[in-house]
């Protein structure tokens, strides 16, 4: 092999090459992000990319605090630009993607979060400000005033016999304008807007754990909602997502397409709808539903103690969850510095 053909052969090269119809971002990580996670990277964002020309749909997923994070920066943008397709995120991710639109200026940041002390953290619990790592969210300003307006939504649906999912009642609420004049922020960085006005599927395992959800059951305790099925969760999610996965399938299988999941962190954010695949092949036999057929994990887990959230994309193939050929990658990195990479890679920033 001469010299040449080895230079026009190397991952610099062919990556640089990609990048160079793309923007300074891109051509920033195609100069720079050679090794390592840095290439785990690369690699991932460049199949998510293969994943879509070839027809493709993506499934993403949301862990941690993601929204907190303010991912919808990017996040929107990519649902705008049709490059996800369905989320399934925590109750946190849902709801604090709209405190941040409602009570962004009002959020304080505590940069030296590592040495608070114990007196330090209840003087903000006496301001009602709510830390997650270096960022406080304000009770008032953005979890009651949510609660305020959703309240509204589960009672007008309790009393109508109504049922819905609970992001279908906050798309309700951001599709009234009712909390228009309170956004704090461009509308443009909430993905949450970006995902109700392309009607996006989003699934939300567990939001019993999440503040609203905290919030629905005190409202069922006390009588305000009458039908603590107002608010449908768990079960029926994984039944939805089970029809819209076969659907979906079926249909990309004409035009050779397949379904992907990005998973952002661990937990049951991915834990959830990754067994979907398993659960139609053994449980309901519907043995012709194609695998995943693409996928990532940005995660900093590891696989101690059993950990699945750390376990390596392999371990997936033993579940039926991932095929021994489809396409893996992890990241081991913290998710709020890659997922923003990885975005702007596939936006051609």
């Amino acid at each position: 092999m001469t010299a040449k053909r080895r230079t026009r052969n190397r991952p610099e090269d062919l990556n640089a090459a990609l990048a160079k119809a793309k923007g300074p971002v891109s051509k920033f990580i195609a100069q720079h992000y050679r090794h390592f996670n840095a290439a785990a990277l690369v690699d991932a964002a460049k199949g998510y990319e293969s994943h879509l020309k070839a027809g493709g749909k993506m499934l993403v997923t949301l862990a941690g605090a993601m929204s907190t994070a303010e991912l919808g920066i990017s996040l929107a943008e990519m649902i705008r630009k049709d490059k996800v397709h369905a989320i399934v995120c925590t109750g946190a991710n849902l709801e604090e993607d709209v405190f941040n639109l409602v009570a962004h200026d009002y959020y304080e940041r505590v940069p030296h979060y590592r040495h608070l002390t114990s007196d330090d953290e209840q003087a903000l619990l006496n301001r009602h400000m709510n830390r997650v790592t270096d960022t406080c969210i304000p009770e008032q300003e953005a979890m009651r005033r949510i609660e305020k307006v959703v309240l509204e939504e589960w009672v007008a649906a309790d009393r109508a016999g109504e049922r819905y999912f609970p992001h279908e009642f906050m798309y309700k609420i951001l599709r009234s304008g009712k909390l228009k004049k309170s956004y704090q922020i461009d509308p443009k960085n909430s993905w949450l807007l970006a995902a109700s006005e392309r009607n996006l599927p989003i699934i939300v395992p567990g939001w019993e754990d999440a503040t609203l959800g905290n919030m629905y059951a005190g409202h069922v305790i006390s009588g305000d909602v009458k039908n603590v099925h107002t608010v449908r969760t768990g079960i029926e999610y994984m039944t939805w997502l089970a029809e819209w996965y076969t659907k979906t399938a079926r249909t990309l299988r004409n035009g050779e397409g397949s379904i992907g999941f990005f998973q952002i962190g661990g937990g049951i954010a991915g834990d959830f709808p990754i067994c979907v695949v398993p659960m139609l092949h053994q449980d309901l036999q519907r043995t012709d539903v194609p695998l995943w057929g693409y996928f990532a994990q940005i995660s900093d887990s590891t696989t101690s103690y059993g950990s699945y959230s750390g376990a390596v994309p392999n371990e997936k193939i033993t579940w039926g969850k991932l095929g021994a050929k489809t396409p893996k990658f992890i990241i081991e990195s913290d998710a709020t510095i890659v997922a923003p990479l990885i975005f702007s890679w596939i936006l051609g920033r």
